[in-house]
């Protein structure tokens, strides 16, 4: 792509979907250059120097490192691709127009639904899911059953599981009756299916957890199922907090 392109045609090289998709878009005043409202398609824009906005998020250009961020449902596989053909976050991002060439950063277990992000930043994920970052990976946990405080506790401070000792987390008890129990997990560190198991190993089985925010960042937005790219305030945020911070599409 030339650095000066029609507004069209940058939209869709940005996965935003058929070039005729982006041509309504534009038509129906979703998208901005610069702040301004763009209606004509005859405008061009420098992929190397113009903000793009569509609904108000930023459009990054192809070439550049992208974030996305996915309300991932239960029932959807944290992985590239599956050779049991079982519908991954991948497919899910396609699905929704956005571009193949992503992988998600971290994993949440397929009955697990929430806060995952997708990129093609091998450095930001890394550090994303490296504990050593200290990010905060937040979790709401509804438990069958009410959980005993001496329990949560002992979840709390660490736990050995299959040899391995939990690192210390944050639990928040929200409600609790004789049904179940709804706290706020807060990890650092991210072994296999870490909650689940944990509760397990004292009796309790999770009817439900999901993923709600990653460190600073709620996405308070995204309803189940939605994926959007990040704003640039949020991507400064999250790179930021893993020390990555030069600035927003380096």
């Amino acid at each position: 792509m030339s650095s000066m392109t029609r507004i069209n045609r940058f939209l869709a090289s940005a996965g935003l979907g058929s070039r005729r998709k982006c041509e309504d878009l534009v038509r129906n005043g979703a998208v901005s250059v610069n702040g301004n409202e763009v209606v004509d398609l005859s405008v061009k824009v420098d992929v190397d120097k113009d903000v793009v906005t569509v609904g108000g998020k930023r459009v990054m250009p192809p070439g550049k490192t992208r974030i996305f961020v996915l309300n991932k449902p239960a029932g959807v596989l944290c992985s590239v691709s599956d050779d049991r053909n079982r519908r991954t976050v991948i497919d899910f991002a396609v699905e929704k127009g956005c571009d193949k060439r992503l992988f998600p950063i971290g994993r949440l277990d397929m009955y697990t639904s929430g806060i995952i992000l997708l990129t093609d930043d091998g450095e930001l994920s890394y550090r994303l899911t490296h504990p050593r970052f200290k990010i905060d990976k937040i979790y709401v946990v509804v438990v069958g059953g009410e959980v005993a405080d001496a329990d949560i506790d002992k979840i709390a401070s660490g736990i050995d599981l299959d040899g391995q000792m939990t690192q210390p987390c944050r639990i928040v008890l929200l409600e609790r009756n004789s049904g179940e129990s709804i706290m706020e997990v807060t990890l650092r560190e991210g072994k296999n299916r870490q909650i689940r198991r944990s509760f397990m190993k004292f009796g309790y089985k999770v009817k439900s957890l999901h993923r709600k925010a990653l460190g600073e960042l709620e996405f308070r937005d995204l309803a189940e199922g939605d994926i959007r790219a990040l704003t640039a305030e949020e991507e400064e945020i999250l790179r930021r907090q893993t020390g990555l911070s030069q600035g927003v599409g380096k």
